[in-house]
């Protein structure tokens, strides 16, 4: 008989290997899907993974997207990434990301017509306060009341999305927009715009912000005792209190620095790529970080090297739907399967499999 055992200590070698098997199996699943949709299969995963990068046609529009793309998902996921460490589980970054956009937002049109240097950075700071504020309400019911994080910070995400659909209805509705919804559109307000620091590269504040992000997380994580309270918190809580952690804090500063890193991606996103707040914006950015999160292992560098995988993919789907005909689901199932097979894998970092009786073993 075939019987997983447990590993007295988890694999190094499967941690490392996990990821890269799960993009694997996922393109062999996804081939199969394709094919049940009367597509070739080696030319939808060609059009997904290598176009968008190496077609002499549209690779020199799809390459700065790339960063475009990945920007927010990069920020998103590291600021979860904290929480997951310390077994904090923040399921909310899409609210957050969400509430972060509309803040940011709305002090930007505040001021409009105004031309002065001043309100962008007010909109920065008025995002990451949004989210963060936004992430501190399931913190506060868990640490006042010990309610499910998890619920909670899911559930925000439903207040926030009819946030968003009331406000580009009514609150910041663009008034010469001839009733239609959605505010006024950012790359015609140069003051509050997040224009392209290179023109031609996709590179933005955003995505600027996004590398920076890495770093402090890296630096965080292995050079600094908060690092160190994440790591042991989310290893052995039991030995993080014996250490004079305390927990209540731990969850607060987790939950408040990925609701800010969402919010900081809500109002970058809003100000530059997507140019306004309409009832479409919410684009899932905050569920695919996640994806982006543990296929990157929870460490900053993987994360980065993800983040550009998962944005890949964006860019390849939209390509397939245009070019073949794929079905948007198709592509989100596909993208989903990145996540079951990554966690379906990662069963092998702390089991092997025997093949026998157990009394043979």
């Amino acid at each position: 008989m075939i019987r997983l055992e447990k590993r007295p200590v988890p694999s190094k070698l499967w941690t490392y290997l996990t990821p890269i098997a799960a993009v694997v199996a996922t393109m062999v699943a996804g081939g199969i899907l394709f094919a049940f949709l009367g597509k070739d299969p080696v030319e939808v995963i060609r059009i997904i993974f290598w176009d968008p990068l190496f077609h002499p046609d549209f690779s020199a529009y799809s390459r700065p997207q790339l960063l475009v793309k990945a920007g927010p998902l990069i920020l998103i996921a590291i600021g979860l990434s904290l929480g997951f460490r310390a077994g904090i589980w923040n399921i909310g970054a899409e609210g957050q990301y969400i509430i972060g956009a509309i803040c940011g937002a709305a002090v930007g049109l505040a001021f409009y017509p105004m031309d002065a240097w001043f309100i962008f950075p007010l909109m920065i700071i008025a995002g990451a306060i949004g989210g963060l504020l936004w992430a501190m309400i399931p913190a506060l019911l868990k640490t006042r009341f010990g309610t499910n994080e998890i619920l909670v910070s899911l559930m925000l995400v439903y207040v926030a999305s009819n946030q968003l659909a009331s406000v580009s209805q009514g609150l910041l509705r663009n008034p010469d927009g001839m009733g239609f919804p959605g505010s006024r559109n950012f790359q015609q307000y140069p003051a509050a715009y997040n224009a392209e620091l290179i023109a031609g590269t996709g590179m933005h504040w955003g995505v600027l912000t996004a590398f920076l992000a890495v770093i402090a997380a890296y630096i965080l994580l292995n050079r600094h005792i908060l690092g160190f309270q994440i790591r042991l918190t989310g290893e052995s809580p039991r030995a993080a209190r014996f250490s004079g952690v305390r927990p209540k804090l731990l969850i607060l500063f987790c939950m408040g620095v990925s609701g800010a890193a969402a919010g900081l991606a809500g109002i970058f996103e809003v100000s530059g790529p997507s140019g306004q707040i309409n009832i479409s914006f919410n684009a899932g950015y905050g569920f695919t970080a996640i994806i982006v999160a543990f296929l990157g292992r929870l460490h900053p560098v993987g994360i980065l090297l993800a983040g550009l995988l998962l944005a890949l993919t964006y860019i390849g789907g939209e390509l397939a739907q245009l070019m073949l005909g794929i079905p948007a689901a198709a592509i989100q199932v596909f993208q989903g399967m990145l996540l079951f097979f990554l966690l379906a894998m990662d069963v092998f970092t702390n089991y092997r499999i025997r093949i026998g009786s157990p009394e043979a073993a």
